[in-house]
């Protein structure tokens, strides 16, 4: 590797480079910087000294939250006790060969960037001495001798964005393997096999009518029967007795708590995302084991400028992802994934309100689990039921899966299909896993699957996280064909090699994927057949009487009450562990709600012919949650 000549203020700094020794001056010395060069008053200084004998709190994160100093300023502070030099890297950017000998994806993990060649040593960037010396062993395997050069972490991240954005924009897109990826669907059968449906059902429908609706009639009966089966069971385990109690917070201490990064994908998000902020900032957790990380879109301006005008806590930071071919919610997860610093990775949107102590359940869920429990999954409710008829009924059927059939899959050893937020992962787990597939417009779905496939497992966690209602018809069904097309992606990705889904999920979760995924996208789909067997109770005729045997119509009728009975104890069950028990009155709404799903998977099973990545963006504000 050739040398890079150092400019003259650099070769005068050199004298200035110590050697990476441990040990040093006492962080009251930066203060001392700090109240020396007129940063901070004497008097703030001695509040700041006193804070942090209280708290044991780092200092640099106590400047930040008082607002007494910037991250720059107290880079240079640190710079000058530690006498190292000071990096500019807007002004002297950092040597690309070097970048590439450590990797992008490296360097960013490390929180650190390899600046430039000082005769046979190499000068390492980083914004303090504690992160150069966690990284040294993977710096000096790379280049041996490194020394220490100081700048703040968002120029570091912003110097290795500047020369690396366009192959790490590939990356967020390209990170989920192309055979475990739904973005290879087109590029295989799958897509002529959509094409012969679309323009083959309508030609059947005209030649071959009679016997083409008996076929769906048989497949809507047995898949209703298969989910009939399903929820019946799930009802039938949420009226056990809980299997194990849950985790005793008091045992918890801050000397063990894990560091948890959390990711909050933002877009086209004004009001709510200030509100976002106030509600996160209630979280119970020590900032210096917290880290939120807001992702926003390039192109956003819209949410970018809300945020440039909103003050962010020490232990907030901004990634910015760079436009590239598909914009969605999973690949801006996978360009922040690697900016990520704790060992648990979890998830946020922008309309959620946690509970305050939901990240110490979560610490207290991982510490107690087995070591194949990869994700906790929190239990999403709505804080604006009574908005009208829809939110109602929304959070009815929220009520039913989080409460009642989510802890049953997770109970029963079959795939989770994960909700797109209050997600927390083992962080080992997800990037083994290659993190979301950026095509997938359920990338929760989705990433719940190759879980199970990897031999991991998912657990519900007792804490609640409120989000607000889609509660206009159209956004609803918007909403809901994104939701339905990608399990529809789901599916048939997973499904593209049936054996090797078999040998990974054995018989029982081979069987799991059926009654999720398809036996799900059969009822939406097929609705309309089964309903039409209600117009024989009018007095009308029905096609297919004739070929019906004796008997038939009257167990069809059967089979659709069991179901609806089965469907209302459900809701019933899961309203029981809620705040909104109340909600029991409107229960005959829900025979109203749910045919507006299939009107969804129609509008779903057209986007996967035209548009399958296209990301159909929920509209959120309408209703803000309580700040308290």
């Amino acid at each position: 590797m050739a040398d890079v000549q150092p400019t003259p203020g650099q070769a005068a700094d050199r004298a200035r480079v110590p050697s990476p020794a441990r040990g040093g001056p006492k962080p009251w010395d930066m203060l001392d910087e700090l109240v020396r060069t007129g940063v901070v008053a004497p008097d703030r200084a001695e509040s700041v000294r006193r804070a942090r004998k209280r708290s044991g709190a780092e200092l640099a994160g106590i400047l930040l939250q008082r607002r007494l100093a910037g991250p720059e300023e107290i880079a240079r502070a640190r710079a000058e006790v530690l006498g190292v030099q000071w990096a500019d890297l807007a002004v002297h950017p950092p040597d690309r060969r070097l970048l590439d000998t450590l990797g992008t994806t490296q360097a960013i993990r490390l929180g650190v960037v390899p600046w430039r060649r000082l005769g046979r040593a190499t000068l390492i960037v980083a914004p303090s001495r504690a992160l150069f010396e966690a990284a040294l062993p993977a710096l000096e395997a790379a280049f041996g001798r490194c020394h220490l050069a100081i700048a703040e972490a968002e120029a570091i991240t912003a110097a290795i964005l500047a020369q690396k954005r366009v192959s790490l924009t590939r990356l967020a897109e390209t990170r989920v393997p192309l055979l475990d990826s739904c973005r290879a669907l087109f590029q295989s059968r799958w897509e002529g096999l959509v094409v012969a449906l679309a323009v083959g059902l309508p030609l059947a429908l005209v030649f071959a009518g009679g016997p083409l609706l008996l076929i769906a009639t048989g497949w809507a009966v047995l898949t209703l029967l298969a989910t009939a089966a399903l929820k019946l069971a799930a009802a039938l385990h949420a009226l056990l007795p809980a299997a194990r109690a849950p985790a005793d917070l008091r045992e918890l201490t801050t000397a063990t708590l894990p560091r948890i990064s959390i990711l909050v994908p933002l877009y086209q998000e004004t009001d709510i995302a200030r509100h976002l902020l106030a509600r996160l900032q209630k979280l119970n957790y020590p900032r210096d084991r917290l880290e939120v990380i807001l992702v926003t879109e390039s192109e956003d301006f819209t949410t970018r400028d809300t945020l440039a005008a909103t003050p962010l806590p020490h232990w907030f930071r901004q990634i910015t992802v760079p436009p590239g071919r598909v914009k969605t919610k999973p690949r801006a997860l996978n360009f922040a994934l690697d900016h990520c610093r704790g060992t648990i990775v979890g998830v946020y949107d922008a309309e959620d309100a946690p509970e305050p102590d939901q990240l110490l359940h979560v610490a207290g869920g991982f510490a107690h689990a087995a070591s194949d429990v990869a994700c906790l999954q929190g239990r999403l409710d709505y804080y604006n039921p009574d908005q009208n008829w829809l939110s109602r009924c929304f959070t009815m059927e929220y009520a039913a899966w989080f409460r009642v059939v989510l802890p049953a899959l997770a109970a029963f050893r079959l795939p989770v299909p994960l909700g797109g937020t209050t997600l927390f992962f083992r962080r080992a787990a997800l990037e083994e896993l290659h993190g979301w597939d950026a095509h997938n417009v359920t990338e929760d779905a989705d990433l719940g699957l190759r879980l199970t496939r990897r031999g991991y497992r998912t657990e519900l966690i007792d804490t609640v996280t409120y989000e607000e209602a889609n509660c206009w018809a159209w956004p609803w069904v918007r909403q809901r064909s994104r939701w339905l097309k990608g399990y529809a992606l789901t599916y048939a990705a997973h499904m593209r090699r049936p054996a090797a889904l078999w040998s990974d999920l054995g018989p029982w979760g081979f069987l799991g994927v059926q009654l999720i995924f398809l036996c799900t996208l059969s009822q939406f789909l097929l609705a309309p057949v089964l309903w039409s067997f209600w117009f024989i109770l009018l007095g009308w005729g029905h096609p297919l009487l004739p070929f019906l045997p004796e008997g038939a119509f009257a167990w069809l009728i059967g089979l659709f009450l069991g179901s609806e009975v089965i469907g209302f104890s459900l809701v019933a069950l899961g309203l029981r562990r809620t705040r909104h028990r109340g909600l029991w009155r409107w229960m005959p709404l829900l025979l109203v709600y749910f045919p507006l799903g299939t009107a969804a998977a129609y509008k779903a099973a057209a986007e996967v012919i035209g548009k399958p990545y296209y990301w159909d963006k929920t509209v959120h504000g309408a209703a803000l949650a309580p700040e308290s």
